[in-house]
């Protein structure tokens, strides 16, 4: 079964559908194995986003994800991180999928509702920095 790490940024959170962003991820037969309410610290948000440290945007993306409460969770399943993904939609909002979670309730693409691993390898990386082993169910 594999993992992937999934997290709702400050804006879902703020616009309070942490229930409904995990209703679509369970909907696609996705399970939840850990889940976490936190305020980022600047540190955690420069680790999570360690491979955008060059990017102009790096500065930008860590005030943003440390603005507010996220909802940080691992999801298991078969091929959940394409399915996570594709459930996502594209990053840039405007280009996105309707009906996926960044069409229906992102508008722009710095503000852009959730993260998600992108690879196995992503993930393996970036469960570790929220979760222990002996965390997930």
């Amino acid at each position: 079964m594999q993992k992937t790490f999934v997290m709702i940024k400050p804006d879902g959170v703020k616009k309070n559908i942490i229930g409904e962003v995990i209703k679509r991820f369970e909907a696609k037969g996705l399970k939840v194995i850990g889940l976490k309410l936190l305020q980022l610290s600047k540190e955690k948000a420069e680790e999570l986003y360690s491979i955008h440290r060059e990017r102009p945007f790096f500065e930008s993306l860590v005030n943003f994800v440390t603005s507010g409460p996220v909802v940080v969770m691992v999801l298991t399943g078969d091929d959940v991180v394409r399915i996570v993904r594709e459930t996502m939609g594209a990053t840039n909002p405007k280009e996105a999928d309707p009906g996926t979670i960044r069409a229906d309730f992102a508008e722009e693409i710095e503000e852009n509702i959730v993260h998600g691993s992108d690879s196995e390898e992503s993930a393996s990386r970036e469960i570790p920095i929220f979760f222990s082993q002996n965390e997930l169910c």
